[in-house]
């Protein structure tokens, strides 16, 4: 396999995680975001507060984004080994 391949290889891999991975990452940085914007309105310095909001949000996101998350992963797999059937010694 050339390094043009095995380069495009780790930037389809570093854009699936980031797919993946945005969901959730959006979700729990706006729950933590309206957490922490209703501590700051009442004073409640509660630490232990922004856990389960954010928890719940992210069960939902996987809830409904997990079928195409599995998919986009199983595809990247896919391409994966694809590429390494092609490697010869």
């Amino acid at each position: 396999m050339q390094s043009s391949g095995i380069l495009e290889l780790v930037r389809q891999g570093m854009l699936t995680a980031v797919l993946v991975s945005l969901p959730i990452m959006a979700v729990a940085l706006f729950v933590g975001l309206l957490v922490s914007v209703f501590q700051a309105i009442t004073q409640i310095q509660e630490m232990t507060l922004t856990y389960v909001p954010k928890l719940i949000g992210a069960g939902l996101m996987v809830g409904i984004f997990g079928t195409w998350m599995l998919t986009t992963m199983v595809q990247f797999m896919r391409l994966c080994l694809e590429h390494a059937a092609q490697v010869t010694h």
